[in-house]
């Protein structure tokens, strides 16, 4: 029998409401002089599997709990031991049946029972305050229920005055992990369900301060600065440092310096009512759309920016303070100034440390119905009149918290939500109450309700289309023209998904030539990575399908720029070198280096620069440079010194630095901003140096032979000797030709190799028009060569192997020709060289193209001269710095979340591999190759998952020598490798000379 009837009200999880029973929003402070009580720590659990599983008796004051578990507040249950994270990207992981929401609903019980202090005051009244529950919350108090709220990473408060006791309070709550509000939050991240922010009482004395806002203007014409702070009630607001005493409500105009995201000036105010003292924090800023063009305090601005989701590897969305800071301190010592807060507003401390630090925000709402696009937005949130709203609230609830922080330059509305007209309510309401901030929207191409013209992934010839505003034509010609008179940001661009992003430089070149184009937001910060351990107990991360999930999106969630444990990926330091503020470009013939200031606001006071002159990458003198302190936008051209007499031989070159002069809250003095490098003239032979270049603690060779060049002396001829052929060092199969002994060392299987592990970029998205190449190379049969010896021929100079490499099931093919030869004047070097035909009709580019070879396991001790000291590939190759580098194999390798191709060394000269004892073998290349060194095969290496699918082989290290690779690109979701970095298939020669050390 039916207990329900289609017109029955719906349960209060399921209704379309934000809630009941809360205060009105206010903004958000760090402190003031009353009283306030963390009620975060350990909090007594039930979890029930749906939402009407359990009675609500727990609420009572005198419930016995025993039995229950425990979980850390804040906190998710499901990091706590207490069913499982689900992740998916776009997908709703429910039946789409809005508002409604499935029985199966995980609701957690929470209890916490606490006193008050003894020294809580007795008089005025009290707010509880939860600032972020995933994703509906009932509240109850000593018994007495409080409300309901919806909008999980936005604040709500109740009034609780009169319902607090001196001791034996008890709070219940009890939290779904499924709810209305579900469908507004499906936000490309983990669901997380549970209390993950902080939950405070806060006391709330008579003629306390209520909602103020802070109007902190900045003409920058005069110089000067108009503050009024707007208070309910009404008190007065003093600025010592200025010597402001103002009644609030009142405006004053003074000098001041203003606060950018270069030169955070923040002013020190307290805001006094008759109850309570505030401090505030002023920073003095206008930001305006004008000529199509934002410009913060008269200039316009670039945005280097990023996508930060809040996130742990172990709690998940409970981020606290120390992490917050460390994230923005990393960010500002790889040169970002811009957070865009994907997709919810973050904790507010963070926009306090962003105010601090220096950084530009976008500040979006909580709200994302991405999962309606696959059901052609039928049914979506956002355009419909009943959920108006709880939109409207979710805007209200992020801009009342936030809206004083100088930090936050544009409001966003939300992401891929489609369009709708809860979309313009919001727009309108925000307008109405702020009108001193831009507001952001990147779903509706026609830019109705926007003040920016923001897109995703556009590719490079776009943007470079969009920057003349020659973009194509919107449908309703008076939306055209407004949109082409707004500046563009790409919202989110260069996805960093595993091994990558590719094409940074070229996007960062159409930021600087077209002053529409007013910079990105590389997506995102962080791989999303939950901790896991191996039944071994080996840490490693998981992504979605790790948890048994019944849909997911795999290790999508692993997308940052930053590894879950906040080690800075390649494409981070890569991403430093693009975004560096100041350009430093040299001509080495005329010993001068020209320096550009493209800061927005600084100049380069701040700033100690410093030359090296380095021969065969050895140092061989360096000194102080001096730069004047160029304004933002200005260049000087600065003479270097003179040559060094010191006596050096080798490839000659400059490297110019700019560090920190002093130190700064983020970084200390010395902390590298910029650098750049340049060939100098040849410079006369001599002797090789062999002092070291820089301190081993920068990762750098402490010394390194110089590789001797080819005599040009008469070849040995091979010979046979029982069952090989010996040529010079070399040892040979007389039946295959292949390499099996150099000098003594074995050698394995030396031959031409095109595979590699595809990474993410390389297997693409499929909304992306794109051809996908990692998935291409594999149905054509690339993973799975056969190389056939059509001949190893003997002549009086060399040994000539000549094959053809090809997949089963096709006719293309490769013919491969190996020549080996050896010198007469130093049979201790062994010459190889290769050329390449391709055959059959090729109809996408190789992977790679060079050879593979094994070497002992011993060999555990990788030196270079070229690119370093991180891994490069050809378009993400601007951070890789000609030098003597020196690492373990062990350490050359990146550690993706999802293995894949890693660890290549660009425009390498020689390398070398060494054991303890300091034998091994070395290698020069003509022309310059990339170098690859692991302890496992790129088929391993392909077949891993996960981090400790990786064994590592006992008794070889496994080398790749390449001519050339393929490029990276953004095409795990953004546009795939640009055409110069594309490794087409066509006839190539190139030549390695080995030596046994």
């Amino acid at each position: 029998m039916s207990t329900t009837t289609p017109d029955a009200p719906l349960p209060y999880y399921e209704d379309v409401s934000p809630g009941s029973g809360g205060l009105p929003p206010r903004a958000w402070t760090a402190g003031s002089d009353a009283a306030r009580l963390s009620l975060g720590g350990d909090w007594a659990f039930r979890l029930s599997p749906t939402a009407t599983a359990e009675d609500e008796s727990f609420a009572r004051p005198d419930y016995d709990t025993t039995g229950w578990d425990t979980v850390a507040v804040p906190g998710h249950w499901v990091l706590q031991g207490h069913g499982a994270p689900i992740y998916t990207n776009v997908l709703y992981p429910f039946p789409v049946d809005p508002p409604r929401v499935p029985t199966e609903n995980p609701t957690g019980d929470h209890r916490r029972v606490f006193d008050l202090p003894g020294d809580w005051p007795a008089d005025g009244d009290a707010v509880l305050r939860f600032e972020g529950v995933e994703s509906c919350a009932r509240v109850w108090l000593n018994g007495q229920e409080l409300g309901v709220f919806k909008g999980s990473r936005l604040p709500h408060e109740f009034a609780v005055g009169e319902l607090l006791r001196p001791r034996g309070n008890v709070l219940a709550v009890r939290v779904h992990q499924w709810s209305s509000g579900s469908y507004l939050e499906d936000q490309d991240q983990w669901w997380l369900p549970g209390i993950f922010r902080e939950v405070t009482l806060e006391h709330r004395p008579a003629g306390a301060v209520g909602d103020f806002f802070v109007h902190a203007s900045y003409d920058h014409a005069s110089g000067e600065g108009t503050l009024r702070v707007d208070a309910e009630p009404g008190g007065r607001v003093t600025v010592p440092e200025l010597g402001l005493d103002l009644a609030t409500g009142e405006s004053a105009t003074v000098a001041v310096e203003p606060w950018t995201a270069e030169t955070p000036r923040l002013y020190e105010a307290t805001l006094a009512t008759g109850g309570e003292r505030v401090p505030l924090r002023v920073g003095f800023r206008t930001v305006v759309v004008e000529d199509g063009v934002i410009k913060v305090n008269g200039k316009r601005v670039l945005f280097r920016g990023v996508n930060r989701h809040e996130f742990h590897p172990e709690a998940g969305r409970a981020v606290d303070l120390e992490t917050m800071r460390e994230d923005l301190v990393l960010m500002k010592r790889h040169n970002i100034n811009a957070v865009r807060t994907s997709h919810y507003p973050p904790h507010p401390a963070f926009l306090d440390l962003c105010d601090e630090l220096g950084l530009w925000v976008i500040d979006e709402c909580d709200l994302e119905t991405h999962g309606f696009v696959d059901l052609g937005w039928r049914g979506n949130p956002v355009d419909d009149d009943r959920w108006t709203p709880a939109l409207v609230d979710r805007a209200r609830r992020m801009v009342e918290r936030d809206k004083n922080h100088a930090s936050v330059v544009m409001w966003s509305l939300g992401n891929e939500c489609g369009t709708g007209r809860g979309l313009t309510a919001m727009a309108e309401w925000i307008r109405e109450r702020d009108p001193s901030r831009v507001i952001h929207y990147e779903g509706d191409m026609s830019c109705a309700d926007t003040d920016v013209y923001s897109r995703m992934y556009a590719p490079h010839e776009e943007v470079e289309q969009i920057g003349r505003r020659a973009e194509a034509p919107w449908a309703e010609a008076e939306l055209d023209a407004r949109r082409r008179a707004l500046p563009f940001i790409l919202c989110e661009y260069a996805h960093a998904m595993g091994n990558g992003p590719g094409g940074l430089s070229e996007y960062q070149r159409l930021f600087e030539a077209h002053e529409r184009c007013q910079g990105g937001f590389v997506w995102e910060w962080i791989d999303h990575g939950i901790a896991k351990r191996t039944p071994e107990g080996e840490l490693f991360y998981g992504y979605g399908g790790d948890f048994g999930e019944e849909l997911h999106d795999g290790n999508f969630v692993c997308d940052g720029l930053l590894f879950p444990d906040r080690t800075p990926s390649p494409g981070l330091i890569e991403y430093k070198k693009v975004i560096e503020p100041l350009r430093i470009e040299g001509d080495g013939a005329a010993g001068t280096v020209r320096v550009t200031n493209t800061h927005d606001f600084a100049d380069l006071s701040h700033l100690a620069f410093s030359w090296v002159y380095e021969a065969g990458g050895v140092e061989v003198d360096g000194g102080e440079l001096a730069v004047p302190p160029l304004g933002p936008g200005e260049s000087a051209e600065v003479k270097l010194a003179g040559r060094p007499a010191t006596d050096s031989t080798g490839e000659a070159l400059w490297t110019v630095r700019a560090r920190l002069a002093a130190d700064t809250a983020w970084a200390p003095a010395g902390h590298e901003v910029a650098w750049g490098q340049f060939p100098a003239a040849p410079a006369p032979q001599a002797p090789a140096a062999t002092a070291p270049s820089v301190a081993q603690a920068e990762g750098r060779a402490p010394s390194a032979a110089q590789a001797p060049a080819t005599t040009g002396a008469a070849a040995v001829a091979p010979r046979r000797e029982g069952d090989t052929i010996v040529l010079g060092p070399g040892v040979f199969d007389p039946a295959s030709g292949a390499l099996v002994s150099l000098g003594g060392l074995k050698v394995t299987g030396l031959r031409l190799d095109v595979w590699r592990a595809p990474t993410d970029n390389d297997n693409g998205a499929a909304w992306q028009p794109d051809e996908r190449y990692g998935l291409i190379w594999r149905a054509l049969g690339l993973h799975r060569l056969r190389h056939r010896v059509d001949a190893v021929e003997t002549a009086d100079d060399a040994l000539t192997v000549r094959t053809r490499v090809a997949p089963a099931a096709t006719d293309v093919g490769l013919v491969a020709v190996y020549r080996w030869t050896a010198d007469a004047a130093d049979e201790g070097r062994l010459r190889l060289a290769v050329s390449v035909t391709p055959h059959g009709e090729w109809t996408c580019p190789l992977p790679r193209l060079g050879v593979r070879l094994g070497v002992p396991a011993a060999l555990g001790r990788a030196e270079w001269f070229g690119g370093g000291p991180g891994e490069a590939y050809p378009d993400t190759r601007a951070a890789s710095r000609i030098g003597r580098w020196a690492l373990t194999v062990d350490a050359m390798q990146t550690p993706y979340v999802r293995p894949q191709e890693n660890g290549a060394r660009a425009d390498v000269r020689w390398a070398r591999l060494t054991g303890e004892d300091g034998t091994g073998i070395a290698v020069e290349g003509a022309p310059p190759f990339w170098f690859t060194a692991r302890r496992w095969t790129t088929e391993q290496l392909d077949a891993a998952e996960h981090t400790p699918d990786l064994s590592a082989s006992a008794d070889t290290v496994w080398v790749n020598l390449d001519h050339g690779q393929q490029g990276i690109g953004s095409q795990s979701c953004g546009p795939g490798v640009l055409p110069p970095y594309r490794l087409d298939a066509g006839p190539a020669e190139f030549s390695f000379t080995f030596s046994r050390i």
